[in-house]
């Protein structure tokens, strides 16, 4: 595998296959092509690579999630346009820039989603080939799973996946599984198996060696040190190039034959890819790249002079994100902050501090010299899944619970505590993305135009109140201080302040998606509707949101998509079942 920085020397060579972004995606589709389907594949990246550099250890490191989202050396730094239905704010959104994409900076929360997503899925597309037992052979195909073997785990595919116990926060991350059973819910054994709805472990992207699984780490990185001849061969045929920024489409009539990039210094290239170009560049960057080269709603195209290619209204449309808030509480002892840094510095020097570092060090060289310790996993250990209300068929709530608090998203709170992330996974509400202009380094305009449904603030406020009776549960009375935000003083029964709380501090999930919808924008194989040579393979072509983290089906649709340029699909996995509780109609729990 040829690994470089495109520079003014340019690119080396016409590849079968030119795939734009290395992505969760990305990595997926050039590794799959290489190496099953005996492709050639340069692979184009605008970031950087997620080795190599003197931080790259923020990106490996499981537990230093926070200090990528902080970092716009690998992140995109997005910001929604401000959002109407919560007071005005701007939601920041980051997206990786770096190999690997959102995958080497999300918070490796392993989450299927729920089996009727995927049946939902096959209704809207027009196609069972996207239904629960047609997909499933797919996540099982991408995982290494490092716990017990069953019929919905994968245990030879590249992706590591497993679970981890930090013993200091064990016994508060033990009292909210049980404080989920206490008010009501079950237990479940493997939230990404048969039943989903319930309390209990959770799966993480971190490998054997306590290192974050990202699709850069678990797909690209094996080819570079090929243990293999199978190995050696496919990685001759792949060329990565980072910071390749994609600016335009190149067609030849109506057949995308090639991509205009330019390198880290503006300089323009041009790449030809002989069989097909393949769009991994995510929700936003899809899209943006198919409006640039005249491919969207003409009339937004023609609002910034750009010629009309091909009208195809979906482009951009049908953005769907989830929105979550935390629920805290301050804790009498047992928590993460003794071990978590803070965001300051003094003159630019230094943004991280460590208000214990003996702890951060401790820590740090645990993880650095044996890969194991507080470092080595991403502290969402426990959540749960629950229906918000009567007539929820399956969980349309999720919780991510972790032993501190945290101030806005990034900094926790000098003391000890707990708080559940909490938010709804399947939202009414729609958005867009558009072009703020029709050059290519201009951020997009993002408004996913969250709570813009009444049915989406009353299932918010639904899962606000049922979360704080779990939170106030029996289990906690070991930990319990107070309540920190929303305090003691807050009205949990009105309706109002539960409307105006929920609206002043929810936060991006960082799910966008469905802005190149299958069935809208590109068939059921990711080929784009009205050209030819061109194909979507990432999470801009799901029909509708999955009910949890999105970087496990994006994954997902990446090697089923890989198929499909490969002329081939697995077998469905006819005997998969799913659980469903037989008074969902009736009751809530």
């Amino acid at each position: 595998m040829a690994l470089r920085r495109l520079s003014a020397s340019g690119i080396p060579k016409k590849h079968d296959y030119v795939i734009v972004g290395a992505g969760s995606a990305g990595c997926v589709m050039a590794h799959r092509l290489v190496k099953e389907h005996g492709a050639s594949v340069l692979l184009l990246e605008a970031g950087r690579s997620n080795r190599g550099s003197w931080d790259s250890w923020k990106n490996q490191m499981p537990a230093a999630l926070t200090f990528n989202l902080a970092n716009d050396k690998y992140n995109w730094d997005f910001h929604t346009v401000p959002q109407r239905h919560l007071d005005g704010r701007q939601l920041h959104q980051p997206r990786g820039k770096i190999l690997g994409g959102s995958s080497s900076l999300n918070a490796m929360a392993y989450v299927r989603g729920n089996a009727l997503d995927y049946e939902r899925w096959a209704k809207e597309i027009g196609s069972e080939h996207w239904g629960y037992q047609h997909v499933l052979p797919y996540f099982r195909k991408a995982q290494r799973f490092s716990g017990e073997a069953s019929p919905y785990r994968g245990k030879e595919g590249p992706l590591a996946v497993g679970r981890r116990r930090t013993e200091v926060v064990r016994a508060i991350n033990d009292a909210f599984v049980e404080a989920g059973v206490q008010a009501g819910y079950p237990a479940a054994e493997d939230m990404n198996g048969f039943q989903q709805e319930g309390f209990g472990q959770m799966d993480m992207t971190v490998d054997e060696n306590g290192a974050r699984a990202s699709t850069a780490n678990c797909y690209l990185w094996p080819l570079l040190k090929p243990q293999t001849e199978e190995d050696r061969q496919a990685a001759e045929r792949l060329t990565v190039l980072t910071t390749a920024t994609t600016q335009q489409l190149i067609f030849d009539g109506n057949r995308a034959v090639g991509v205009e990039i330019a390198d880290a210094s503006g300089n323009v290239h041009q790449a030809f890819a002989e069989a097909e170009v393949i769009l991994c560049a995510g929700s936003v960057g899809s899209p943006q790249l198919l409006m640039l080269s005249g491919i969207g709603d003409a009339a937004e195209l023609e609002k910034h002079g750009i010629a009309v290619r091909h009208h195809s209204p979906g482009v951009g449309n049908n953005l769907q994100d989830h929105l979550e808030f935390y629920i805290q509480f301050l804790a009498k002892h047992t928590s993460l902050y003794p071990y978590a840094a803070t965001f300051g510095g003094f003159g630019g020097l230094s943004r991280y501090l460590f208000r214990r570092p003996w702890n951060a060090v401790t820590s740090g060289l645990g993880w650095f010299i044996l890969g194991k310790g507080m470092s080595a996993t991403n502290h969402f250990e426990v959540g749960g899944f629950i229906r918000s209300a009567p007539g929820k068929q399956h969980p349309d709530v999720q919780y991510h619970f972790i032993p501190g608090c945290v101030v806005g998203q990034l900094d926790f709170l000098p003391e000890h505590g707990y708080q559940a992330h909490c938010g709804t996974m399947r939202p009414t509400s729609r958005g867009t993305i558009k072009l703020a202009s029709r050059d290519p380094s201009a951020a997009p305009l993002i408004d996913p135009n969250f709570l813009a449904t009444e049915q989406d603030v009353v299932d918010q406020r639904n899962a606000f109140r049922v979360t704080h009776e779990i939170l106030r549960q029996k289990a906690f009375d070991p930990f319990v201080l107070k309540p920190f935000c929303p305090d003691e003083t807050f009205n949990v029964e009105d309706d109002a302040a539960v409307d105006a709380w929920i609206r002043q501090n929810s936060h991006s999930g960082y799910h966008l998606s469905c802005t190149a919808a299958m069935g809208s924008v590109v068939d059921e194989e990711g080929k784009v509707l009205g050209v030819e040579g061109l194909r979507i393979a990432d999470a801009s072509i799901m029909p509708s949101m999955s009910s949890g983290n999105l970087n496990a089906p994006t994954i997902m649709v990446a090697e089923k998509i890989a198929d499909a340029v490969r002329g081939v699909r697995l077998p469905p996995q006819e005997d998969a079942t799913w659980y469903q509780p037989k008074d969902w109609e009736t009751k809530q729990r």
